[in-house]
């Protein structure tokens, strides 16, 4: 089987928008939380967003090209822009039929939807914007990427919800793997922080009603009620291992190993007993040829609702065994929110990062855990340690279930 490595990573986030300031603000404890500035809370339970900040289309693509993308799909354009340079991969040597995309939104743009839905109604049909359609479809963050840089290979965008992103990243390594591609372009954006999108949520009750952004995500703990909607894009470019060497790239990781499940279950709640999940995490390590107690971190879903936080942590202690105690287990979404479709993108440049610097973050604003939630959530300081493969977690409504499998290359 063809190897799949990570040679390239880009990411706009809610406390950076690039990887190494994102990753020093992971060090350095930073939340990305704050009031909303979108639009007018006052009705709303939930107070609080991870907005991403400073973000200048123009400094990424062409401002006539801007315009005709969402927010969401400029987000995916900027962070891949950011992983291909950070490649290296020189496109006018490659062929652009063996370079493919395949970059995820769970949503699409709320935004397009709000707007021209309140101009038909006041205005009527004649006067939406012609371009709606192109605008609003998830599929365009894929799209435009593969416009803007020239890709001409196998471009698609996985739905899965939450797990959207992880599952894009988890096929795009098969696409390689299976000789379809020798490089990939993926990962996941998302930007849904708009009155329809918040009050979706909250309806279901899914996301946190406090307004100290300091309690606010705060994944495993006792006092979670529930998660803090976030927004960015996270991008990886994955490359044939010898198509990788052979023009000398730098390599972050190996993705050795990706599981897909479905609970079946619920259209919101996980499974129970975890049952599900644990089995895509088995899968994966299955695929990399590991054992549970090789695994040294996993980056979890983590959301800071009463159901993940408890149902995965049944999952891992499932998957795991007696080596669930020994693994290191952390939230990005502590500090950064959840970005949805973005998240398995996000968190996979985490995992990566986590292996290059020997460093699991803290899982910010968790004081204490659960009862029920008993495993090493790295509570009150990071760990610094040797991360030889680091694994990620990611649950969507409709009971998918993603995981991806990271190895230090050596």
């Amino acid at each position: 089987m063809r190897r799949v490595v990570v040679t390239g990573m880009g990411a706009i986030t809610p406390i950076g928008n690039d990887v190494e300031t994102f990753w020093n603000g992971l060090k350095e404890k930073k939340l990305g939380f704050g009031p909303i500035t979108y639009f007018d809370t006052n009705d709303y339970k939930a107070k609080l967003a991870a907005e991403v900040k400073d973000f200048e289309p123009k400094d990424y693509m062409d401002p006539k090209a801007a315009r005709r993308m969402e927010r969401f799909a400029q987000f995916a354009v900027a962070a891949a822009r950011q992983a291909l340079e950070d490649s290296s991969l020189d496109m006018t040597k490659e062929d652009p039929f063996r370079v493919g995309v395949c970059v995820s939104s769970g949503i699409g743009s709320l935004q397009i939807i709000e707007k021209e839905y309140k101009k038909l109604l006041e205005k009527g049909p004649n006067r939406v914007n012609p371009l709606l359609v192109p605008l609003m479809i998830s599929n365009m963050a894929a799209g435009n990427v593969s416009i803007q840089f020239g890709l001409k290979g196998k471009n698609i965008n996985v739905v899965t919800a939450c797990a959207s992103g992880t599952n894009s990243i988890g096929e795009a390594m098969r696409a390689i793997q299976h000789g379809e591609a020798e490089v990939m372009v993926t990962g996941g954006t998302e930007s849904c922080i708009t009155p329809l999108g918040v009050a979706g949520f909250s309806g279901l009750t899914a996301l946190s009603t406090s307004e100290d952004p300091e309690r606010a995500s705060i994944p495993f703990d006792l006092e979670r009620n529930g998660f803090v909607m976030g927004e960015g894009a996270g991008i990886l470019v994955l490359e044939e291992l010898e198509h990788a060497k052979q023009r000398g790239a730098k390599i972050y990781a190996e993705v050795v190993g990706y599981g897909a499940t479905c609970d079946a279950y619920h259209i919101t709640s996980p499974l129970e007993d975890g049952s599900g999940a644990a089995r895509a995490m088995e899968l994966a390590m299955e695929e990399a040829g590991v054992k549970p107690e090789e695994v040294t971190y996993i980056n979890a879903h983590g959301t800071s609702t009463h159901h993940n936080d408890l149902f995965e942590t049944r999952a891992i202690r499932k998957a795991f065994g007696d080596a669930a105690d020994h693994v290191l287990v952390n939230s990005t979404k502590s500090m950064v929110g959840h970005l949805l479709g973005a998240a398995g993108g996000v968190e996979a440049v985490v995992c990566a990062k986590s292996i290059q610097d020997g460093f699991v973050h803290q899982t910010i604003g968790t004081k204490e855990a659960d009862a029920e939630c008993d495993l090493n959530y790295c509570i009150g300081a990071p760990v610094e340690t040797d991360v030889k493969l680091a694994m990620s977690n990611s649950l969507g409504f409709g009971g998918h279930n993603a995981v991806l499998l990271f190895q230090k290359y050596e």
